[in-house]
């Protein structure tokens, strides 16, 4: 078989190639994308996992010479990698699979005994991405959009993984600042002045810890859950639909994310600070109800809650719970989890 190469994604229009996490019309797609058709034999949660998935299975449309994505993320990176490095790639296959549910789902598991080498490779990419190039979603603020931005991120980092890959202590003053920082949250969310609530029936978890954490940590005992409100002291919220909702998991059937506005509406009501409880569309990756934020550029709104200002409510908290979990149980009547929902659905359902 011939050396696959990775190509830009303006190209796939005149070169059929394999496409990783996205998705074009003249491309063989393995996507965990809502709708993409990536063969029933090989689906999985990540990009990443369908990837190796049919690596395993030696698809013959693996045969193609050109690899590409329509942006640079965690989990497209290891699957576009994964394919460019076959051999590599299967013997370090679930270091490769921690990392893309890591990166893409934010839920880190440190009772799997290859998530803390997972964890170290995760933050290389994150710090190096920061470094060297630009932030996550800063390229929609830019005049380049992501899919011509994205190139040179693929070009260093499918140049310069396999060697931090085979010993990532080599690199270790890039990834400890934040490794540290995740560790230290993972280890607040086990603290008794953590509490957590499960609310499994509408796909929720609470959580409600002293101030804000790393994602990695934050979401770390959210496995099963798609929705989490963190409360943090000083009456400071932020609700989210995790990406989780946004593509089509195998692992479990889900909820369909509902709009946010009425409940929006509600806390706008009843809040005296002078500050405005704001949300996004359900079809964000990562839609946020929170106070103010319209003030976050695109960028911030994906970066760690430590990156962020969040606002102090008027709303105590056992109300504010209250409001969400009665908001969502009535939104929820009479709508059960089911696999692979579509967009149409979804809008339908919020119409």
């Amino acid at each position: 078989m011939q050396k696959r190469q990775f190509i830009p994604f303006s190209e796939v229009k005149d070169k059929k190639a394999i496409v990783v996490d996205s998705t074009h019309a003249n491309g063989f797609m393995l996507s965990h994308w809502r709708g993409a058709p990536t063969p029933d034999a090989v689906k999985d949660d990540t990009s990443a996992a369908i990837v190796l998935n049919a690596m395993r299975q030696g698809l013959p449309e693996l045969d193609l010479p050109y690899v590409t994505a329509n942006h640079f993320d965690i989990d497209g990176f290891v699957g576009v990698w994964a394919l460019l490095n076959p051999e590599l790639a299967l013997e370090n296959e679930e270091l490769l699979r921690q990392m893309a549910l890591i990166g893409d789902f934010r839920e880190l598991d440190l009772n799997h005994p290859l998530a803390g080498e997972a964890l170290k490779l995760v933050c290389w990419l994150n710090a190096k991405e920061r470094d060297l190039f630009y932030k996550p979603f800063e390229a929609d603020e830019m005049e380049e959009k992501e899919a011509a931005q994205c190139v040179q991120k693929f070009k260093y980092f499918l140049r310069e993984f396999g060697r931090v890959l085979q010993d990532p202590d080599w690199e270790k003053g890039a990834w400890e600042d934040e490794v540290a920082s995740v560790l230290l949250g993972y280890r607040d969310m086990y603290k008794p002045d953590t509490k957590i609530t499960r609310h499994p029936e509408i796909g929720l978890i609470i959580i409600e810890t002293p101030h804000p954490l790393h994602y990695y940590a934050l979401f770390s005992r959210t496995q099963g859950f798609d929705m989490v409100l963190a409360c943090y002291q000083g009456n400071k919220y932020e609700l989210e639909y995790k990406y989780t909702t946004w593509v089509d998991i195998t692992s479990r059937p889900t909820l369909p994310r509902l709009s946010m506005a009425p409940l929006a509406a509600r806390l706008n009501e009843l809040e005296t600070s002078g500050r405005h409880w704001t949300y996004d569309a359900i079809t964000e990756t990562g839609p946020l109800l929170r106070l103010d934020g319209d003030k976050l550029t695109r960028s911030e709104t994906y970066a760690n809650p430590t990156e962020r200002e969040i606002y102090t409510s008027s709303i105590p908290v056992e109300q504010l719970k209250e409001e969400v979990v009665q908001y969502y149980q009535q939104a929820y009547q009479g709508i059960q989890p089911k696999y692979n929902w579509t967009w149409k659905e979804v809008k339908e359902l919020n119409r």
